[in-house]
């Protein structure tokens, strides 16, 4: 369940693949970065959907991404993920995640990146319809 202390909080259950597993039969670190990926598109979609930032020719970037891996995950583990915005500058976004199998945490993880004009590749200000959701949700996380 979403933690209200956490802005455009996101949560997925993630099924290790076979093709996920590396040689010592555990999940393979690159595999993250696609699990990372699926949880930031799924994230942004409640304020404003990837297809209508391409359609204003704006898109989400990274510039950063962190990860501590804290067990080893298997084949048959029941994974799943949670991420949230932990802070929203005016040109820098930043979001954290945590991996569980079961209720023990197996891996966090921080990125952090901005949006940018995809006709002029430059930074630009966070867009408007994230902006508005991530002010409404410091409203209601500061009211009595």
């Amino acid at each position: 369940m979403p933690n209200l202390s956490r802005p455009f909080e996101t949560q997925l259950n993630f099924e290790v693949k076979t093709y996920d597993i590396d040689f010592a039969g555990i999940v393979s670190n690159i595999v993250y970065i696609r699990w990372l990926e699926d949880l930031r598109l799924k994230m942004i979609e409640q304020s404003w959907p990837i297809q209508a930032q391409l359609a204003a020719n704006i898109a989400p970037i990274l510039s950063e991404t962190n990860i501590c891996y804290k067990r080893p995950v298997t084949f048959h583990d029941d994974l799943w993920g949670s991420m949230w915005m932990s802070r929203l500058k005016q040109l820098k976004w930043v979001v954290n995640a945590e991996f569980h199998v079961a209720d023990q945490m197996v891996a966090t993880a921080t990125q952090s990146g901005c949006f940018i004009d995809l006709g002029h590749r430059r930074p630009i200000r966070v867009p408007e319809p994230i902006l508005s959701d991530y002010e409404a949700w410091q409203t209601i996380a500061t009211e009595p």
